[in-house]
C-alpha cells in the first residue's frame, strides 16, 4: 500500500475534498502513483489527513468518475492501469530522487548488466537456502517478544564474524570488537564520527574510489590524493606532503580500482608512521579474501600492535549489496567510543537478515560459497582478458575486474553512457582519479557480471564503441 504525502491547506478557499483529490492526480500524472498502485482506504487516509471519512470519500469518488483509481471489494482502491497516457511517452518517468541525484548515484542506482562492477554473480548464490534461512529469520523476529535489539549488532553474527576474520584475514579481535552496520558506507559513517577529525587532513589514495572521497569530505576532512605504483599506497610521499594528517583510508588487500596488494615493507612504513604521529588507518577491506591470482594477503589490521587500524569489510560483494550489511573492527580504544556512536546515531539493521547470515556462516555454507566463487571468478577474469587481449587491447586483472587502459584523451565518459544501451555497464577510470593533472583514461570491466556465453557478442560491441570515441 502506497503512503500518501498530502499536505492541506484549511485556510484555502479550495475545499478539502478538492485539495485531496488533486493531490491524488498530480502523483499520478508525475508517476510517483503508478499503475495498480494501491490507495490508503479512505477510513485509513481520513485518520492520517486527520478530516472526515466523507471528505477523503468524495475524493475517491471524483477520481472514480475520472477513471483515474478503480475500486472493488477485494482489490480495494488502486490507480486505474489507463493512467499512463496521463504521462507524454517522449520521454521516461523520472522521480524527483533520480531528477536531483548528483554524479555519485551511478554508483549505486544502474540495474544489472554486463561487466558492471561492484556486484557479485547472481547466477551463482544458492539462493533458495539463503531464502529459507532469512523466512525463518524474519518469522522467528515477529514471534519474539517486543524489545529493542543490540545496537551493536546480534551476538551470533559478531562472534562468526570474528571467527572468520581470524581463519581468513588473520586478525585476532573478540566480538565486542564487531561492530555491524548498514554496508562499508554506515561502517564509514560510524568510523568517521568516532574519530572526529574534522578539519584535518587524511591521506585517500590516487586513484581510488570516489564516494569515499566524498565522504570525508563531507565530515570536513581535507583529503590529499596519495599515489598508487606497484607496492600500492606511496607511503613515502604521504610522510612528505601531509606528515602529520589524522588519518589514512586505504585498500592494502588489493588496491580499487588498480588492483596492487600493499607490500610487506609499506605495511610496516605506514603501520610506524600511524604510531609516531597518533593517526588512525582505515583498512577497506573491500574484497576480502576473494583475490584471484594468489592467496589473499593477511590483513593489514593482523600486524597492528598498537591498536592503530580500524578494520571495514562488507558482505556486499561476497553475499549482496541488498543485504546492506557491513561490519567494523574496532581497536580496543574505541570500543567504548564505538558503542556510543552506535547507540545513539546508528545502530545497526534488522536482527533477521543479521541471524540469517550468522547462521549462513555458522554452517559452512559461506566459506563453501566463497570457494565456489573464487573458481567461478577466476574462470570469467582468464576468459575476459583473453577475448580482450585478442583485439589488441591493453588490459590487466585487478580484483574482480579487468582494466582497459585507453590512450590519453580519450572521453572513457563517453564510451560508458554509449555502452549502457547496448546493456553493458563498464565503469569510467578516469573518476576514480583526484585531479585533471593525474588522470587517466580506461574502463573497469567487472568480472562477476561477465558472464562467458556473453563474452563474445559484449566485447565486440564494446570494442567497437572504443574504436569509434577513440
Amino acid at each position: 500500500m502506497t503512503i500518501l504525502d498530502l499536505k492541506l491547506d484549511r485556510a484555502s478557499k479550495i475545499s478539502l475534498s478538492e485539495q485531496i483529490r488533486l493531490g491524488i492526480t498530480a502523483a499520478i500524472e508525475n508517476g510517483v502513483l503508478l499503475p495498480g498502485a494501491r490507495l490508503p482506504s479512505w477510513v485509513d487516509l481520513a485518520t492520517q489527513l486527520g478530516v472526515a471519512r466523507g471528505t477523503v470519500m468524495t475524493a475517491y469518488e471524483r477520481l472514480t468518475d475520472a477513471q483515474l483509481v478503480v475500486s472493488s471489494r477485494a482489490g480495494g482502491t488502486r490507480v486505474s492501469d489507463h493512467t499512463s497516457v496521463l504521462r507524454p511517452t517522449s520521454e521516461p518517468t523520472r522521480s524527483v530522487e533520480t531528477d536531483q541525484r548528483s554524479d555519485l548515484y551511478r554508483y549505486f542506482l544502474p540495474g544489472a548488466a554486463v561487466f558492471q562492477n561492484g556486484v557479485p554473480a547472481s547466477d551463482c548464490f544458492p539462493h533458495t537456502l539463503f531464502a529459507r534461512l532469512r523466512a525463518r529469520a524474519a518469522r522467528d523476529e515477529v514471534e519474539a517478544p517486543s524489545h529493542y535489539p543490540d545496537p551493536r549488532g546480534e551476538h551470533d553474527l559478531r562472534r562468526e564474524i570474528a571467527a572468520h576474520l581470524a581463519l581468513s584475514r588473520g586478525i585476532e579481535c573478540r566480538p565486542s570488537q564487531i561492530f555491524v552496520s548498514a554496508g562499508f558506507t554506515g561502517a564509514l559513517g560510524v568510523t568517521l564520527r568516532v574519530i572526529q577529525a574534522e578539519g584535518r587532513q587524511a591521506w585517500v589514495e590516487n586513484p581510488g574510489f570516489p564516494p569515499t572521497r566524498k565522504a570525508l569530505e563531507i565530515s570536513d576532512l581535507t583529503t590529499v590524493p596519495i599515489p598508487v605504483d606497484a607496492e600500492g599506497l606511496d607511503v613515502a610521499y604521504g610522510e612528505v606532503h601531509a606528515p602529520n594528517a589524522a588519518m589514512a583510508l586505504i585498500t592494502p588487500g588489493q588496491q580499487a580500482p588498480l588492483g596492487a596488494t600493499l607490500s610487506l615493507s609499506r605495511r610496516v612504513q605506514i603501520l610506524e608512521w600511524a604510531r609516531r604521529v597518533g593517526a588512525w588507518i582505515i583498512e577497506d577491506d573491500y574484497l576480502g579474501e576473494l583475490q584471484l591470482r594468489r592467496r589473499a594477503a593477511p590483513a593489514l589490521a593482523s600486524l597492528d600492535r598498537d591498536g592503530r587500524v580500524i578494520h571495514i569489510g562488507s558482505f556486499s560483494k561476497t553475499i549482496s549489496p541488498t543485504l546492506r550489511l557491513g561490519f567494523v573492527v574496532a581497536p580496543s580504544s574505541l570500543v567504548s567510543r564505538f558503542e556510543d556512536v552506535a547507540a545513539c546515531l546508528a545502530t545497526a539493521p534488522g536482527p533477521a537478515v543479521q541471524i540469517a547470515t550468522a547462521e549462513f556462516m555458522r554452517n559452512g555454507h559461506y566459506m563453501r560459497h566463497l570457494r565456489r566463487m573464487k573458481r567461478i571468478y577466476a574462470g570469467r577474469s582468464n576468459a575476459l582478458l583473453a577475448a580482450l587481449k585478442t583485439k589488441g587491447l591493453d588490459v590487466h586483472p585487478s580484483g574482480l575486474a579487468v582494466v582497459i587502459r585507453l590512450a590519453d584523451g580519450v572521453d572513457d565518459k563517453r564510451i560508458v553512457r554509449e555502452a549502457y544501451a547496448y546493456g553493458l555497464a563498464p565503469g569510467p577510470l578516469s573518476q576514480w582519479y583526484c585531479s585533471d593533472s593525474t588522470r587517466r583514461s580506461g574502463l573497469l570491466l567487472g568480472v562477476a557480471t561477465a558472464i562467458e556465453r556473453q563474452l563474445p557478442h559484449s566485447c565486440d560491441r564494446l570494442y567497437d564503441l572504443i574504436q569509434q570515441f577513440s
